[in-house]
């Protein structure tokens, strides 16, 4: 399906430009505020069915787009908008599995301003405009696609919100990412404190503690603001799930470029790769039942009461027959790579926590992936089972820059992101 897309618009794909200079881009996206403030939108549906706002489809384009026979393919026109660094972007309506195209993407320039301090707090605010540069910050330059299943609802919510609560992570962290020097292991509540404390003596028995810190580098604070950001856009979802009528899940891969590095968040079976000078550099990887197989059995194994008395954590190579309740069969559990051979006890009958192979393999034989954002009402069929407590919201980052291996040095010229789904792809 991919190479079909790219076929149908490499007229129109550009590989990313060079990386943005130190002038502001003409519409960012402006973050601020705290609590709430990635909100927004208040009062209003939010999560109604769309396609990308930077699509700028006519009532007619929209009308093809959502037409399973002709299946036209959607990119940016000439003309309209253009996206940061020339991104190129296509997307085509699935073969019939869902009756709309339940993806999602995102492509957003955003400012980061400093947090103010309690007293000159000011509410959030997410809009376009020229930015005041006088204050404090950084800008970050967004891209995402959001693979949506069993309804679109959580898939638009995320591609419209989960940029904000990436800014609103990194404001504490403006000062400190412009600082070369190491991040403070404990950050003060104000400067007066931070001086009253430095004036303090150091007992002579706590210097041998300053040795035993950890290096902690500014490459991880944006992870940690990145994995934040996704818990906190699931929340989201699951707060609003009933008044802005969220419906179903979405596998989720952002790619964030900041300071000169690229970071790239995973959580679904998405992929993205980046091409440098005809090499192919794999920025991410596929999470599914087989893949986080032990992750799922070891949780199942201590919370047996998340399996509602139908299903085993264990795993065997096929169903097990009432017939062969006594005999030695291959088994392997949470703590195993390889097999073992077990004697068939009562339990082992339950249907298997992950059940299936390759692409068919699925959770409690319900759904096939084991990260994304959504799903919080997801249940085994006919039955009262939860799967949301197996799925995980929190991505597997990835980074590219100086000190990563040469992975990505900055953004040269030459060098690409491409990310692929089902139904979109971003270049």
């Amino acid at each position: 399906m991919l190479l079909r897309v790219r076929s149908a618009v490499s007229h129109l794909v550009a590989g990313l430009g060079p990386g943005p200079g130190t002038q502001p881009p003409a519409e960012p996206r402006h973050g601020g505020g705290g609590g709430s403030g990635a909100g927004g939108e208040e009062g209003s549906r939010v999560t109604a069915f769309c396609r990308p706002a930077f699509l700028q489809l006519t009532s007619e384009e929209l009308r093809r787009a959502d037409d399973h026979t002709g299946r036209a393919v959607q990119s940016p026109r000439d003309g309209r908008r253009r996206l940061p660094w020339s991104t190129g972007y296509a997307e085509v309506i699935n073969a019939g599995k869902s009756q709309h195209n339940e993806d999602q993407a995102c492509c957003e320039v955003v400012f980061v301003e400093r947090r103010p301090s309690p007293r000159g707090h000011q509410p959030c605010r997410d809009g376009s405009g020229e930015p005041d540069r006088g204050r404090r910050g950084f800008y970050f330059h967004y891209w995402a696609l959001f693979d949506g299943h069993a309804g679109s609802g959580a898939a638009v919510m995320a591609s419209k919100r989960l940029h904000l609560h990436i800014c609103e992570q990194l404001r504490d962290l403006v000062d400190i990412l412009q600082d070369p020097s190491p991040p403070p292991i404990c950050l003060q509540h104000n400067a007066e404190l931070s001086q009253a404390e430095d004036s303090q003596e150091v007992p002579s028995d706590a210097l041998p503690r300053f040795h035993l810190e950890k290096a902690v580098s500014h490459e991880s604070l944006v992870i940690g603001a990145i994995e934040n950001a996704f818990k906190h856009m699931d929340e989201q979802i699951e707060q609003e799930r009933a008044s802005q009528h969220i419906s179903g899940g979405c596998c989720a891969l952002a790619a964030v470029y900041l300071m000169g590095k690229f970071y790239v968040a995973n959580a679904g079976d998405s992929r993205a790769i980046i091409i440098r000078n005809g090499e192919i550099i794999p920025m991410s990887r596929e999470f599914t039942p087989e893949t986080e197989r032990q992750r799922l059995q070891f949780l199942a194994f201590l919370r047996p009461e998340l399996l509602g008395k139908e299903f085993t954590h264990l795993e065997f190579p096929r169903r097990i027959q009432p017939k062969e309740l006594g005999k030695k069969m291959l088994y392997r559990d949470q703590s195993m790579n390889g097999w073992a051979y077990k004697k068939i006890e009562e339990d082992d009958l339950k249907f298997p926590l992950i059940y299936g192979e390759g692409k068919k393999a699925r959770v409690m034989a319900t759904i096939g992936v084991t990260r994304g954002l959504g799903d919080h009402d997801l249940k085994v069929f006919s039955s009262n089972i939860h799967i949301k407590p197996f799925l995980s919201c929190f991505p597997e980052v990835h980074h590219g820059g100086p000190g990563a291996g040469g992975a990505l040095q900055g953004c040269p010229e030459g060098t690409r992101l491409a990310a692929a789904q089902r139904q979109a792809g971003l270049w």
